[in-house]
């Protein structure tokens, strides 16, 4: 106990000894930590493969919805009761009741289509000038997918979207934690992509960070369960979910057998979209319109040891997306590809990419390096900004380096900057934010602002470091029977 309390005090003495003025916005470091990537077994195809499609289009169920489709100048208003749509343009059945300059008390349909608007952003933009001068005739769509109306027509690689980085690591106290908010608030604030590490525990696989004796948040089929019910709920949303498979100890991957009864039993499987090749590439995937009409609006990726020909549905990510350096220490966020190692330039510009934009403070307790969110600098590595180490930059540069916007932008605290990140992705979208975000944290800890100043930036580290050693200590303690 002496020891441990020593040993506590040491490092807390280290850190105050080694703090440097925060108007430099430094980072503090250690000896002996090191920041350790990912790297598994990359997958690469001669050829495509074509996939039989053994699906046919499913129909969208949903509850009470209002529904406005202006053509010229009259604006129709509908709300629908219990209905189904079976394809664009189509005429539903139900009950209907219509206000506005002209109704419809027998149907209505819902159009889910968009025009692109006029300006240069990447993301959206029409290289016919006819595309955006139809006649003013023609039935606007006002029924948003992913919240936008715009994006219904829009092809799934070509819309910028908010990552959230370890979506389910929720834990107040816990320094390993990346967000405040459960998953459910972050899919109705505008996340569409989740992604999370797994590892297995008693061949149960659990949503753990780096290691489960550091932060367990529980089986994935408590988190994916949530998401069903989110997907359910949320008929004209595309989510994208990537697992991240955990290394065991002898330095393989469970394969993805392991993963497919647990996958069923959440129920997200009956929405999963199915390529009709492998690999896709940026232009090969559909518009989410044509995702949603076909119930298929569900994206799965997995990192390492996914099988495409035998589970189509579970998409390998590196071969169809690369991802800038992981879990990042460095605020310049180079907008350079490090997974899948030794892609051409050539190559990679016809993948989807992911950016890794969650600052990270690499620490080494007992031996072990535990990379934990810089939560004294979220607000500028959040910001729509700028300035050095803001997400607005990275995406700039990513965008001026590869000639089209990232397609993920994977963040730690989202909430954090009030929206920030959401701007940052509608700029490339070309759509405006104008949302309210975000919802209410779990704790107060959920609350995080930038933190200003020596002393704070002392106590987060404090922070960082009393939970870790506690919870190592007691992990330590249950292992020896102390």
């Amino acid at each position: 106990m002496l020891y441990s309390s020593l040993f506590l005090f040491g490092c807390l003495f280290a850190i105050a000894a080694n703090a440097q003025d925060s108007s430099s916005q430094s980072i503090i470091t250690l000896s002996g930590a090191s920041e350790t990537t990912p790297t598994g077994p990359y997958l690469t195809y001669s050829s495509t493969i074509t996939v039989p499609t053994t699906t046919s289009s499913s129909a969208i169920s949903t509850s009470i919805i209002v529904s406005t489709i202006t053509s010229g100048a009259s604006t129709r208003t509908t709300t629908l009761g219990t209905m189904t749509i079976f394809g664009i343009g189509e005429v539903m059945t139900g009950n209907a009741t219509g206000s506005g300059t002209t109704s419809q008390s027998t149907g209505s349909q819902v159009i889910l289509s968009g025009r692109p608007h006029t300006t240069t952003a990447v993301n959206g933009t029409s290289n016919s000038t006819a595309s955006q001068t139809s006649s003013s005739a023609e039935p606007t769509n006002t029924t948003p997918c992913n919240n936008w109306p715009e994006f219904c027509s829009r092809s799934y690689g070509n819309i910028t979207e908010v990552a959230a980085h370890n979506s389910p690591f929720v834990k107040p106290g816990n320094a390993a934690a990346n967000q405040a908010l459960d998953v459910t608030t972050q899919l109705n604030d505008g996340i569409r992509l989740l992604q999370g590490q797994v590892h297995f525990q008693n061949s149960t696989p659990h949503f753990c960070h780096s290691s489960c004796d550091i932060l367990d948040a529980g089986p994935i089929t408590e988190y994916l369960g949530e998401v069903y019910n989110w997907v359910k709920s949320h008929p004209y949303d595309v989510v994208t979910i990537l697992l991240g498979n955990g290394v065991l100890a002898d330095g393989s991957y469970p394969p993805i057998t392991d993963y497919i009864p647990f996958l069923e039993q959440s129920g997200l499987i009956q929405y999963a979209y199915q390529p009709p090749k492998i690999p896709m590439a940026i232009t090969d995937w559909p518009t989410l319109g044509s995702m949603i009409l076909k119930g298929k609006r569900v994206v799965f990726f997995m990192d390492y040891n996914a099988n495409q020909t035998a589970y189509p549905y579970v998409l390998d990510e590196f071969s169809q997306m690369w991802e800038t350096p992981f879990d990042p220490t460095n605020r310049a966020f180079p907008c350079t590809i490090q997974r899948p190692p030794g892609l051409l330039p050539k190559d990679a510009e016809d993948r989807l990419y992911l950016t890794n934009h969650n600052l990270n403070f690499d620490i080494s307790i007992l031996g072990e390096s535990l990379l934990v969110p810089q939560i004294p600098l979220l607000n500028v590595t959040n910001s729509n900004s700028t300035a050095f180490g803001a997400l607005g930059l990275t995406a700039q540069q990513c965008n001026d380096t590869w000639g089209y916007p990232p397609k993920f932008l994977n963040v730690d605290y989202y909430n954090v900057g009030n929206g920030s990140v959401f701007e940052v992705a509608a700029k490339y979208n070309n759509v405006t934010y104008n949302r309210a975000c975000c919802g209410l944290p779990v704790s107060a800890v959920g609350g995080l602002k930038e933190v200003i100043g020596r002393s704070a930036v002392l106590l987060f580290h404090y922070l960082i470091f009393t939970t870790v050693l506690l919870n190592l200590g007691i992990f330590v303690a249950l292992r020896t029977g102390q």
